[in-house]
C-alpha cells in the first residue's frame, strides 16, 4: 500500500496534516512540457522551488516533522519546462535512526528533516529547517548533503534567512533549547561566513523568523517556549507561556550581540514578518501576520487567526505602537525579493481560514486590499516574481493551487498588481502538490546552470 492510499484510510482521530491536501504523495515524478491554460509572460525565466513536509512513510506525529520534499516548476520562454518533486535525503531520510539529540545530549547538527524553505545564495541552493544546518541541493533537486560555510556555522540556521538585496548578504539566525539560545549570522554576498553573534535571551523560545532593514536586525522574543516533557513525548517541544512575556531586539547590522536593545510589546505570537524598514524619522516600521496567541492547548492546536500588523519602534523613547491593518485571516506574507529591508508598500499573502481560503494583495500606501476568493480551491504561499523587463512593475505571483474536487493542483501566475482578476496561466501539475511551506523563484544563473 503506498502513502496516499494509507492516508487515505482516514478517521475522525486523523490528524489534519495527514487529510486533504495536507497528506503527503509517494512518488517522485519528472514530467516535461506542462500544460499550460492562458499566458505565461515570455520574459519570465527561472526556477519555482517550494519546499515542505511530506513523511516517507506516510506518517508523522506533527505537520512540522514531515520529511522534507521539495517540488520545481523551470519556467523559460513563455512555457513551463518540466517539473519534478525530490525528497530531501537527509540523514533522517536516509538513516531513520539518526538523532539530532543523542542519549548523552550531544547534538548532530547534521540531522535535521529540511523541509520548510528553499533559498538560493551564493550559487548554492539551501533546503532549510531551523533545527539543524542547511542541506544543499542541486539544479535537478538531488541532495548534495549538510553544508555548515565550510566549518564557519556553529548553530542551527533558521529557514528565513534574508538576502540584502543593496549588498547581497545573507542574514540568518539559530535558536535552541540549551545556551547560547540565539545566535545572530552574517555570510556575504560569495557566501562566506563573516559574523557571529550571541544575542542574549531569558530562555529558550521558538523563534521561527526576524527580519532585517538598511540599518538593523530585529529579532522577537516571544512566549512560545521549549518544554522537555513535550520533548521526551516526540512531539512538537513547544508550548504557549503566560509567563514569559513579549518583547522585539534591535540589533544595528554589524554590530556586537551585546548591542541589542529591546523592546516590551504585548504578548503574541508571529511566525512570518512581511517586512521591515527604517522611516525618514529614525523610527523602524515592522509588518507581521500576528496571533493574538499559539498553543496554549497544544501543538495540535491550530486555530489560523493571524492578521495584518503594524509595529513601529520609536528608538528615541524606547516604545512600540501597534496597530491591526486589516481584518483577514493571512499567513505566509511576502514581499518582492527587491524590497525585504526596504521601504515598500506592496504585501501579499495567502488567506487561511478553515472555511476560507483566497490570495491577497495589500497597497499599504492607499489602504486597498485585492481579493481573490477561492470557493473550492486552497491557495499556498504567494511568492511575488519581478518583471525582468520592468524594473518599476510589479510583476506576478507564483502559488500552488489545490482543487478540492479534482483532487488536483495547479501553479497559478497571478499578476501582483491585479491579484483579485485571477491567473494569467495556470500550469497543470502530473501530480497533487500537498499543502506546504515556503519557496522562492531562483534566477541566479549558478544555482541553475546546469538545468536541461
Amino acid at each position: 500500500m503506498g502513502i496516499t492510499d494509507s492516508v487515505t484510510e482516514q478517521t475522525t482521530d486523523t490528524p489534519f496534516h495527514l487529510t486533504g491536501n495536507f497528506r503527503p504523495v509517494d512518488r517522485e515524478v519528472t514530467a516535461h512540457d506542462l500544460p499550460v491554460v492562458g499566458e505565461i509572460p515570455a520574459s519570465l525565466d527561472g526556477l519555482f522551488l517550494r519546499n515542505g513536509p511530506n513523511p516517507r512513510s506516510g506518517r508523522s506525529p506533527h505537520w512540522f516533522l514531515g520529511d522534507g520534499m521539495v517540488h520545481g516548476v523551470r519556467i523559460r520562454d513563455g512555457h513551463a519546462a518540466w517539473y519534478r518533486n525530490r525528497w530531501v535525503r537527509t540523514k533522517p531520510f536516509t538513516d531513520p535512526g539518526a538523532r539530532l539529540v543523542a542519549a548523552d545530549g550531544t547534538v548532530d547538527l547534521t540531522v535535521g528533516v529540511s523541509n520548510t524553505h528553499v533559498v538560493a545564495h551564493a550559487g548554492s541552493i539551501l533546503a532549510l529547517v531551523e533545527s539543524s544546518f542547511p542541506c544543499r541541493i542541486d539544479a535537478e533537486l538531488d541532495t548534495i548533503g549538510p553544508w555548515d560555510f565550510d566549518g564557519a556555522l556553529t548553530t542551527a540556521m533558521t529557514a528565513h534567512p534574508k538576502i540584502c538585496p543593496v549588498t547581497g548578504e545573507l542574514h540568518f539566525f539559530g535558536y535552541g533549547f540549551a545556551p547560547p539560545y540565539l545566535t545572530y549570522h552574517r555570510a556575504d554576498a560569495r557566501g562566506r561566513l563573516v559574523q557571529s553573534e550571541v544575542i542574549e535571551v531569558p530562555g529558550p523560545t521558538m523563534i521561527h523568523d526576524f527580519s532585517i532593514t538598511g540599518n538593523h536586525v530585529l529579532f522577537m522574543d516571544l512566549p512560545v517556549v521549549f518544554d522537555l516533557e513535550l520533548a521526551l513525548a516526540g512531539t512538537m517541544p513547544y508550548r504557549w507561556d503566560d509567563d514569559y512575556g513579549a518583547r522585539l531586539g534591535v540589533m544595528p547590522r554589524g554590530a556586537r550581540g551585546d548591542q541589542t536593545r529591546w523592546f516590551d510589546i504585548e504578548p503574541c505570537y508571529v511566525f512570518h514578518p512581511a517586512n521591515s524598514y527604517d522611516r525618514a524619522d529614525g523610527r523602524i516600521v515592522f509588518d507581521v501576520a500576528r496571533y493574538p496567541e499559539f498553543w496554549r492547548r497544544g501543538s495540535d492546536d491550530f486555530t489560523p487567526d493571524a492578521h495584518l500588523h503594524r509595529w513601529v519602534i520609536d528608538l528615541e523613547t524606547g516604545t512600540v505602537t501597534e496597530d491591526q491593518l486589516d481584518d483577514l485571516p493571512i499567513e505566509f506574507p511576502r514581499v518582492p525579493d527587491a524590497a525585504v529591508g526596504r521601504a515598500n508598500d506592496r504585501i501579499y499573502g495567502a488567506v487561511l481560514a478553515l472555511e476560507r481560503s483566497g490570495l491577497v494583495g495589500y497597497d499599504l500606501g492607499t489602504g486597498a486590499a485585492q481579493l481573490l476568493e477561492l470557493n473550492d480551491r486552497e491557495a499556498a504561499e504567494p511568492v511575488p516574481v519581478a518583471d525582468p523587463e520592468a524594473a518599476d512593475a510589479a510583476g506576478w505571483l507564483l502559488s500552488y493551487v489545490y482543487d478540492r474536487a479534482e483532487d488536483s493542483s495547479e501553479l497559478w501566475l497571478v499578476a501582483a498588481d491585479a491579484v483579485d482578476a485571477g491567473p494569467v496561466a495556470r500550469v497543470t501539475m502530473p501530480q497533487r502538490v500537498p499543502m506546504g511551506f515556503h519557496g522562492s523563484w531562483i534566477t541566479d544563473p549558478v544555482a541553475i546552470a546546469h538545468h536541461p
